[in-house]
């Protein structure tokens, strides 16, 4: 059991900082370690909703990946969807990748709408997360894949630094000539980091989350030292 409470984050990132830092970072393993693992699970999904898509590098990701999909990606924060825009624009995937200012906890979608429901690190922002996997799992099609991944709360405070250590850590530079807005950016993006962690959900916590809409616990487990994904197929 975690001994760290959780500190929920804003539910909206929405300054325009915090989006470029958000975006600045290096997101590639990550982004690609969660499109091979959905891929796995559902090979060439047609119609994939991802729901806090924040500046859309997953999206963009998956549809190079895939050339059958075509993605939904929503988001509350407008600066987060401006840049996803710039970012879609620059992968030439404008025909593929449609964005929307949505709340991903009600949509306008009818049931069974999406071949995959995906969401990267979303939850943790949730003051609430109960309202958003059920509509997350409304919208997944018969045969379909419900595909969730985030951050999972570590038990102490110790075990936070550690991996803001590890993950989130400046590059070496020579102090006498490190960029003072570099430095600085860097400082902004280990501390979205940490607040993240303290925000996160431990993996019983979103096992007791999912389990009155019928998906089995197992279908929740760790799959990093830093991350939970639910799996699941709606069958």
């Amino acid at each position: 059991m975690s001994l760290l409470p959780r500190t929920p984050e804003p539910e909206v990132m929405d300054s325009e900082s915090e989006a470029r830092d958000y975006d600045a970072m290096d997101h590639e393993q990550v982004n690609a370690s969660f499109c091979a693992d959905l891929l796995a699970i559902r090979p060439r999904p047609r119609h994939v909703l991802d729901a806090g898509t924040g500046t859309a590098l997953i999206a963009i990701e998956l549809c190079r990946r895939s050339p059958e999909t075509r993605v939904d990606g929503i988001d509350l924060a407008r600066h987060m969807l401006a840049l996803a825009a710039q970012n879609v624009r620059r992968a030439g995937m404008e025909g593929r990748i449609r964005l929307s200012w949505l709340d991903a906890k009600a949509t306008a979608w009818p049931d069974g709408a999406f071949d995959a429901v995906i969401s990267n690190s979303l939850v943790h922002h949730i003051p609430d997360p109960r309202a958003v996997f059920a509509e997350m799992w409304r919208l997944v099609a018969d045969g379909g894949v419900l595909f969730v991944r985030d951050l999972a709360r570590p038990a102490d405070a110790a075990q936070v630094e550690s991996l803001a250590d590890r993950y989130a850590s400046a590059p070496d530079a020579d102090p006498s000539s490190a960029d003072a807005e570099t430095t600085q950016t860097h400082a902004r993006q280990r501390a979205l980091f940490v607040a993240s962690l303290h925000a996160s959900l431990t993996i019983d916590e979103v096992r007791a989350l999912v389990a009155p809409l019928g998906v089995p616990g197992g279908a929740v487990r760790m799959t990093s030292d830093r991350h939970w994904t639910l799996a699941c197929v709606r069958s």
